[in-house]
């Protein structure tokens, strides 16, 4: 009898354990299925255009034709003979010099005066965030208007008896105008970044930097600052990685990258070969050169601003 029992009781077990492996390989199984379905959709949607885009960027292919002959890198080199295609470069990049501090600058200073704020904090990160959802061709298109030599803007500037602006229409003020433009329209998003790191710093290392003497700017230096490391890092990334894609803000403040090409960026000048003049081949070129340039510059951030701080 007793024997019976513990062969009954073995086998209960053996069918238990069976049961729990099963049904543990029908979860794991479930989990990865599912995982599966977004890795195929990102896989035919984005790592398939990629690897074509770069196969398009060795060959001589005008879309009328059905002909893809093979050049290699001819493309590249045509794209690095073309002055404006360098002048695209140069543009991207002052975009990037101008726009990545203007715009983590400001939206630090309005996390900084939201965290201050007593009364209404609510509302005014409401008023800030408003002009980052409206869409930036409305927005672009507001400033242009407001920036015409018979725009609000120069009519101010001749009351207050100062000279009136070309802005726009203007070489050198024109991608200043542009990158002003994208950071005022930006500094809701990175303030709400910016607000989140401030409300995650403990508030021990402020105080007891207040009891030892500490100042205010001090305290921002030396505490605030570091410990805001890690978000300082992802807005940057993230507004690198817009500012080097400016597209929006050229076609509908300038239209076609002017004046003198002072306004065309890397991208607009990839949409005019593809769209306007059908050179594919060379379009494709050019984003594989904007391929790399994001990944070199995101690794270059990753590597200066990535610091550990410990307290």
């Amino acid at each position: 009898m007793i024997a019976n029992a513990i062969r009954q009781s073995a086998r209960a077990g053996h069918r238990l354990l069976s049961i729990r492996r099963t049904y543990k390989t029908q979860r794991y199984l479930f989990i990865y299925l599912t995982l599966a379905l977004p890795l195929l959709y990102f896989f035919v949607t984005r790592l398939v255009p990629i690897v074509y885009s770069f196969n398009i960027s060795l060959r001589e292919w005008d879309v009328l034709s059905p002909d893809k002959p093979f050049v290699g890198l001819d493309n590249f080199k045509s794209l690095f003979a073309d002055e404006v295609f360098r002048r695209a470069i140069g543009n991207t990049f002052l975009f990037v010099a101008v726009g990545i501090p203007g715009q983590l600058a400001a939206g630090l200073a309005a996390a900084l005066l939201l965290q201050s704020a007593t009364r209404f904090r609510g509302f005014f990160r409401t008023v800030y965030f408003i002009p980052y959802v409206t869409s930036i061709v409305a927005v672009s298109w507001v400033f242009r208007w407001l920036l015409m030599p018979n725009g609000w803007v120069n009519a101010m500037l001749l009351k207050l008896g100062f000279d009136a602006q070309l802005f726009l229409q203007s070489p050198n003020q024109a991608p200043y105008v542009i990158a002003l433009t994208m950071i005022w329209q930006s500094i809701g998003f990175q303030m709400l970044i910016f607000v989140t790191g401030l409300e995650g710093i403990p508030s021990e290392y402020r105080e007891a930097a207040k009891i030892d003497g500490a100042g205010s700017w001090r305290r921002f230096w030396h505490i605030t600052l570091p410990l805001l490391n890690p978000v300082i890092l992802f807005s940057a990334v993230i507004a690198g990685i817009s500012y080097l894609q400016t597209f929006a803000q050229i076609v509908s403040m300038t239209q076609d990258g002017g004046p003198l090409n002072s306004t065309r960026t890397l991208v607009y000048h990839i949409y005019k070969l593809a769209f306007k003049n059908f050179e594919m081949g060379s379009a494709s070129a050019a984003t594989v050169i904007l391929f790399v340039i994001i990944l070199a510059f995101t690794l270059l951030q990753l590597k200066v601003l990535n610091k550990k701080v410990e307290y």
